[in-house]
């Protein structure tokens, strides 16, 4: 055991269990990285709105969001900017849980999700990468509601559990997008703010997509 570096240490177990990525180091904080302020809400005049190839658009109040059915995850996140940070506890809504309850329906035609964020951040995601139970509209994390910094008062986690670590179709965690508005349901594809600034427009950790061309 390396006495002197624990942080290493526990790196190289996460290595050999399979769980590090690679080009990827353990961080054991929760680097704070975005583009633009922090916002700042008055919570009563918040809205969270659903739309596009839906059967009927949705908004909700916090309030109102607040009593939709929520889940908690434990996942390991993994940063294009080469840090990992792993069993982080999270809490919110799972996309699949509002359709088989019948809170929102989807039109056939909905094939990708466009996360809409303040001061007007895009990011992009597949419908079937939605879906996935490591894909969730969080509003707390380790027990505790988002701090500003995170993503308060709702972001987009997307990560990997510790049982399926090596999913080849786990994303980077800016494809989460922090401060969420709204969820466009789209027929085709649009890139969102740093995919079209050169990053990849898929994201997946384990085949290293960090830029597109990977200049």
């Amino acid at each position: 055991m390396n006495l002197f570096n624990p942080r290493k240490e526990r790196e190289n177990e996460l290595k050999l269990m399979g769980r590090l990525p690679p080009g990827q180091s353990l961080t054991e904080k929760f680097p704070v990285l975005h583009y633009g302020p922090v916002p700042h809400y008055d919570m009563s005049q918040w809205t969270f709105s659903i739309y596009g190839e839906v059967e009927a658009p949705k908004q909700w109040t916090w309030e109102e969001f607040l009593k939709l059915p929520m889940r908690e995850i434990t996942m390991d996140i993994h940063c294009v900017t080469r840090w990992s940070k792993f069993d982080t506890r999270w809490k919110g809504v799972w996309l699949p849980d509002l359709i088989e309850q019948g809170i929102i329906q989807l039109k056939p035609t909905a094939r990708f999700v466009i996360e809409h964020c303040e001061y007007g951040f895009t990011t992009n995601l597949d419908l079937q990468h939605f879906m996935k139970p490591t894909t969730l509209l969080a509003i707390e994390y380790d027990g505790k509601p988002l701090d500003p910094e995170h993503g308060y008062p709702l972001r987009v986690v997307v990560g990997a559990t510790k049982e399926n670590a090596k999913d080849p179709d786990t994303r980077y965690f800016w494809k989460g997008g922090k401060w969420l508005r709204a969820l466009e349901f789209t027929q085709t594809d649009r890139p969102g703010f740093w995919e079209q600034a050169g990053y990849h427009n898929v994201a997946r950790v384990w085949q290293e997509e960090r830029f597109e061309g990977q200049w």
